[in-house]
């Protein structure tokens, strides 16, 4: 089994490198990992950072827009390259561990699901840590909001639709036609996933959130409205 690991980073010059490593030292049990970064026409020392560390590992395929595009744009570059059975998202900001991957995968090895989420949000609200804030509970519930609306609107029951953390086989992708840009990305790609009668089995794991100030660059508020038009337009398009 052969997954390929797609990693789109726009500004991470802070994160970027461990991240990579992280990354370049993961082992998958009974997998082979296809590594393939997309720099979104960063303008920090992302570049400069992710040049000088792939240099010494062949194992990375890296990809550039001169422009920054969001996203959705540079996930949809990865997919094109991409040759692995199964693809995941992989930010590069560290709230999410790429430990958590091997886990993620067991499912799909063991024959009980071909697409697995990483749900964050199988628990209350965390006050002293992941919703430390009335912006990030705002998130939560955001979020929340949103996978219930999910679950209304498809037919199957979902925590956590904007999780970074997806798996999906490349056939499936193959027979999706994906629009979105930005981070209308999570919906855009859960309501076609589950158009096509794919049950998404959800695992949880945790992450680490960052802070607005230390880079964060989701907007509760717009980037929320946007996934909502997204989830109600492909009910009924395509």
């Amino acid at each position: 089994m052969r997954v390929s690991i797609i990693i789109p980073v726009y500004n991470e010059e802070k994160t970027v490198r461990q991240l990579l490593k992280k990354i370049a030292g993961l082992e998958l049990p009974n997998a082979e990992k296809e590594i393939i970064v997309i720099d979104d026409g960063s303008s920090d020392a992302t570049e400069y950072i992710i040049s000088q560390f792939t240099v010494q590992s062949p194992q990375f395929t890296v990809l550039k827009h001169k422009k920054n595009q969001g996203k959705g744009a540079a996930v949809k570059t990865g997919i094109k390259h991409a040759s692995g059975d199964y693809i995941i998202i992989q930010d590069a900001d560290l709230e999410y561990n790429p430990s958590d991957i091997s886990k993620l995968l067991q499912p799909i090895q063991k024959g009980e699901a071909k697409v697995v989420y990483g749900t964050r949000l199988k628990r209350l609200p965390n006050f002293s840590r992941d919703e430390r804030t009335p912006r990030f509970f705002l998130h939560y519930l955001g979020n929340r909001s949103l996978s219930l609306l999910t679950s209304l609107l498809y037919g199957q029951w979902i925590t956590d639709m904007e999780t970074c953390y997806k798996i999906f086989p490349k056939e499936a992708i193959n027979q999706i036609q994906l629009h979105a840009r930005g981070f209308e990305f999570e919906p855009e790609i859960t309501a076609k996933l589950l158009k096509q009668k794919y049950k998404i089995v959800e695992i949880g794991i945790s992450t680490t959130p960052r802070g607005y100030e230390e880079g964060k660059k989701l907007q509760t508020v717009s980037d929320g409205l946007k996934s909502l038009w997204t989830l109600i337009k492909y009910r009924f398009v395509d």
